[in-house]
């Protein structure tokens, strides 16, 4: 019989209770009829799927009658509920929309088989941790290396698609015919390159995005095996890789092989591809390191002039996103788990509130007989009610606010841009909401049941019970501290966000129009040739009403940042280092003028600057500084790009590299001065126009001058230069922009919380009131101290909120543009917000407390 009773506790309690030992006699007495052991083993069948199947029945009927009288119990206080839906709704969705674009970013895996394998390989120099590979090294390294299972290369390079309607500029790869293999994707449709589509001489091979092939070719399947025109080349199409594909970037449309001839392996200073390996199973990443740099150290010894100081790095994937995206979701995670502790305080006061309200109606249901356990589960059915409807909720917040969230995906990271709605997400909404909801459901519940009787009708809500008094007390003042951390933390950021937005970029970007032709080659390999094309698109532009003047550079300041040279002066230095190199870029006259940059000494470049005249060049005040600081720079020569140059002109600095870190030293060439078919990636492409208005009307016309100038060259790019600096803070926008929406609806939950606890306090204490006005007390008084409760924990909040902000400032300090984390106008600013919104909450509280009418209290007492 002992089997049976444990097996009896299938059942709820309650009905165990009220039926068990009936049950126990009715088996004892079947037991007893049974004489054989088959018939008793036939019995303990019977019954064991008997009590499986009632005890399931038994389990669902009390259930649905639980969560019909929640459900009932629920809509008879529809401000209770709508407002415990909307915190959870609201507070949950947020943090789940957070966690999922920070797990997306920081820790999902990428769409790579076994991706903790893959890595990027990268040179050493002085004064630069990572530089593209040159391609003698990266051969090199190949043949040496025994820590890669394969190690692949690539570039970014961008074409001109032609024979598809109207020209048109895109983004692509040039790639190592063992990239894919490396990666580890198979293609959509066709295959991907081998290493003998990557062989000088091969056949002129590429490979397409998935939604590059479904905008240009339709999706069809065909196109495998045709013929595309990229840059005056007809190239076949071998493959499609599938649509979650995204490499290097999101904007590659395609992928061609470099087939290195000889000659590209000559000089070793000439960095441009990025390695990408896959380690070979059990090596690690430190290894692989180690492997490579003594590798280029016997390559130091091997080429002391070319190698001198040039190192290895080996870095994941996921290490090449920069430190300021890193913290850029760091602090949005903690913003959200601000937001997240303010809910559930809020949350938790609302809950203990009902619980009080409902303990006289409670402790008349148990002195009726009511069984405290019957309770107890129909309360957390109540939790359960809020937490489905709630986390429901959640997920279409969350769902709703990811694409907001697209731009602070890095570009860099081969994933898609907006991250998934998914199976996981779902479980993060439930998961939080269950915890949320269930965990502070649980304590009211249980407190109410354990007072509930006649010590709970003794207590009543009047009383209310100091402990839950202090309780709510601490959770309003954790509310308040919160608050003033998201509003010191957030305007920090802002602050922060308008100072890098002041800083003077070194030109001008006000009415400046920019767009990029990039010339294809080998149609445009001739200097003269691209001196033709220059001269006619800008001669038509300048003729244009409104624009004062328009020039062409090799890359815009921001939109390019690279082109590292070694500088030489007097045979000092070949090695390109922090302290000895410079940034090349060629320009067409009256580009300085054309972008508002001053010219502080000497000329301009001008068209009779030629390869039949000495090579001059146009440098930065910073790169004047730096080599001929008291000397007077104009007429002075110093090796550059392989040719002796002579300075001819001396301009402000620019910071190409953004508003937020400095440049290195500037040299600009004229476009002439370049023998043919030399350093192509660095001919003229982007075209800048200064108009005396806003300049977006002359798009349309300058499509047609460079359409007439050459009607197979598309062009691209077509934004301002307002737009350009615009986007060097778009992540520190959106980011900023998201924070202010936390910190206005913390400090509005916060000042509800002091609403909701002095409002509560008040109805509590309104005999008081009542008799301390029958006794002389007057409206001041009692208004005055209402008051004071709500200065006291504000004040309680303020003091540990301010060194939780202050730690949150110097962890964000990377952040913040050189802003102190104790900045006395933040916390001024912040301190004065949270108390007028407190005093809002405290506010309607004490009007409704001096209204109190001493002769109905009594009367009512």
């Amino acid at each position: 019989m002992k089997l049976y009773r444990a097996l009896l506790h299938l059942y709820p309690s309650s009905y165990r209770t009220e039926y068990g030992a009936e049950m126990t006699g009715i088996f004892a007495q079947e037991v007893r009829l049974r004489s054989t052991v088959l018939g008793r083993l036939w019995l303990w069948v019977e019954t064991f799927l008997e009590v499986l199947s009632n005890a399931a029945a038994v389990h669902r009927q009390i259930a649905r009658r639980d969560l019909r009288y929640s459900l009932r119990s629920l809509l008879r206080s529809p401000g209770f509920t709508a407002t415990a839906v909307l915190l959870v709704t609201i507070g949950i969705g947020a943090n789940a929309a957070i966690f999922n674009l920070a797990d997306f970013v920081l820790v999902r895996p990428l769409p790579f088989p076994e991706p903790e394998r893959l890595v990027k390989v990268y040179e050493k120099h002085p004064g630069y941790s990572m530089m593209e590979l040159s391609p003698a090294n990266y051969r090199d390294f190949i043949v040496s290396t025994s820590s890669f299972e394969s190690l692949a290369a690539y570039t970014d390079i961008d074409m001109n698609l032609l024979g598809q309607g109207e020209p048109l500029r895109v983004e692509g790869a040039i790639v190592t015919g063992n990239l894919f293999s490396t990666l580890g994707r198979s293609p959509w449709i066709g295959r991907y390159f081998a290493e003998r589509d990557d062989q000088a001489g091969a056949p002129a091979t590429v490979m397409l995005s998935y939604g590059f092939w479904q905008t240009e070719f339709g999706g069809d399947a065909s196109v495998v095996g045709k013929s595309i025109i990229l840059d005056d080349r007809a190239y076949t199409v071998v493959g499609v890789m599938p649509p979650d594909f995204h490499f290097p970037t999101r904007e590659t449309k395609f992928w061609r092989t470099f087939q290195f001839q000889e000659e590209n392996y000559k000089d070793r200073n000439d960095n441009w591809i990025i390695g990408i390996g896959r380690l070979k199973p059990g090596i690690s990443i430190d290894q692989a390191r180690t492997g490579l740099q003594l590798i280029a150290k016997r390559l130091q010894q091997q080429y002391p002039k070319e190698n001198e100081n040039v190192g290895a790095t080996v870095l994941s994937m996921r290490d090449e996103l920069s430190k300021q995206s890193r913290w850029l979701l760091f602090a949005l995670v903690g913003a959200a788990v601000c937001l997240l502790v303010i809910t559930c305080a809020n949350l938790a006061n609302l809950l203990l509130v009902r619980a009080i309200a409902r303990q006289k109606e409670l402790s008349i249901r148990v002195s009726l007989g009511a069984n405290r356990r019957t309770i107890l589960r129909q309360l957390l059915s109540e939790s359960v009610i809020l937490g489905l409807a709630g986390g429901l909720g959640a997920v279409g917040v969350a769902a709703a606010t990811l694409p907001l969230l697209a731009r602070l995906v890095p570009t860099a990271l081969p994933t898609q841009e907006v991250p998934p709605v998914d199976f996981r997400l779902l479980i993060l909404a439930l998961g939080l909401t269950a915890i949320t909801v269930i965990a502070f459901g649980v304590a009211p519940a249980i407190r109410v049941c354990r007072n509930a009787g006649l010590s709970g009708l003794r207590e009543g809500t009047r009383t209310g019970g100091s402990g839950s008094q202090r309780v709510r007390s601490a959770l309003v003042i954790a509310e308040v501290a919160v608050s003033v951390v998201l509003l010191i933390s957030s305007g920090l950021l802002v602050r922060a966000m308008w100072k890098v937005q002041e800083t003077d970029p070194g030109f001008r970007g006000e009415n400046v129009l920019t767009l990029r032709t990039a010339l294809p080659l080998p149609k445009y390999e001739k200097t003269d040739v691209r001196k033709q094309f220059y001269t006619k698109v800008l001669r038509d532009v300048r003729r244009l009403p409104g624009v004062v003047n328009a020039a062409y550079i090799s890359a815009l300041p921001m939109v390019w940042r690279g082109g590292i040279w070694p500088v030489v002066i007097g045979g000092r230095s070949q090695n390109r280092s922090e302290g000895t190199s410079a940034s090349l870029r060629y320009v067409t006259p009256d580009f300085f003028a054309t972008m508002g940059i001053p010219i502080l000494s000497g000329r301009d470049v001008s068209e009779a600057d030629t390869n039949a005249k000495p090579y001059v060049a146009v440098v930065s005040e910073s790169f004047v500084r730096r080599y001929w600081p008291d000397e007077s720079p104009i007429g002075r020569h110093f090796e550059f790009a392989a040719h002796d140059r002579e300075v001819a002109g001396v301009v402000k600095d620019v910071r190409v590299r953004g508003l937020e870190r400095a440049s290195e030293p500037q040299v600009y060439i004229p476009y002439t001065q370049v023998p043919d078919g030399w350093i192509i990636g660095y001919i003229p492409k982007d075209l800048a126009i200064h108009a005396n208005r806003p300049p977006q009307y002359l798009v349309p016309q300058v499509r047609r001058i460079i359409g007439e100038a050459d009607p197979q060259q598309p062009i691209s790019d077509v934004r301002t230069m307002d737009e350009i600096v615009a986007g060097e803070t778009q992540s520190r926008a959106v980011q900023t922009r998201v924070l202010m929406t936390f910190t206005a609806v913390a400090v509005f939950l916060a000042a509800l919380g002091i609403y909701g606890l002095l409002s509560f306090t008040v109805s509590l204490r309104e005999q008081e009131f009542g008799i301390r006005m029958a006794l002389g007390a007057q409206q001041g008084d009692i208004f005055r101290m209402v008051l004071s409760k709500g200065a006291v924990l504000t004040l309680s909040g303020l003091i540990p909120g301010w060194l939780l902000a202050y730690m949150s400032g110097r962890w964000l300090q990377s952040l913040l543009a050189g802003l102190k984390p104790w900045d006395i106008l933040m916390f001024s600013v912040a301190s004065a917000l949270c108390f007028a919104a407190a005093s809002i909450g405290t506010l309607i509280p004490a009007m409704r407390a001096v209204r109190v009418d001493p002769t109905s209290v009594m009367k009512a007492e």
